[in-house]
């Protein structure tokens, strides 16, 4: 493994632990820490989370969690022990909110789906006896 991947891998973990143990507020509670990219020259790290609640409360969260992020990065340079430690920013990770929209939105597609043969097949039943009908 790189050496961003691995600094990225300890990143996440320690993030993990800070924000779900360390952070008081009560903002950051349903926050998970998804993923970790740090840049080639390992100056900067993007640090992916996830937040429970409503919209308002993901961007409550995501507020406190940029107030929070130079505690975050001097509890990092405390623990990792790093000649420079990259600077955080926290995004938003939409890639679970996306996949439960087109799973829902799959799942009515599926749902149409099996409602409309039914509909057809009353439809061609109907046309049947119409034409049995007109042949007597």
């Amino acid at each position: 493994m790189r050496r961003p991947e691995q600094l990225a891998e300890l990143i996440r973990e320690e993030v993990s632990q800070i924000v779900g143990y360390e952070l008081d507020d009560p903002r950051v509670e349903g926050v998970t820490v998804t993923d970790v990219r740090v840049s080639e020259n390992l100056r900067d790290a993007s640090v992916y989370v996830t937040a429970a609640g409503s919209e308002g409360e993901k961007l409550a969260a995501m507020k406190a969690l940029q107030h929070a992020a130079p505690y975050v990065r001097r509890q990092l340079s405390i623990l990792l022990n790093l000649k420079y430690t990259p600077e955080l920013h926290f995004v938003r990770d939409t890639v679970e909110e996306s996949a439960t929209r087109v799973e829902a939105l799959l799942s009515e597609l599926e749902r149409e789906r099996r409602d409309e043969p039914a509909d057809a097949e009353e439809n061609g039943e109907q046309e049947r006896s119409k034409e049995v009908m007109s042949d007597e």
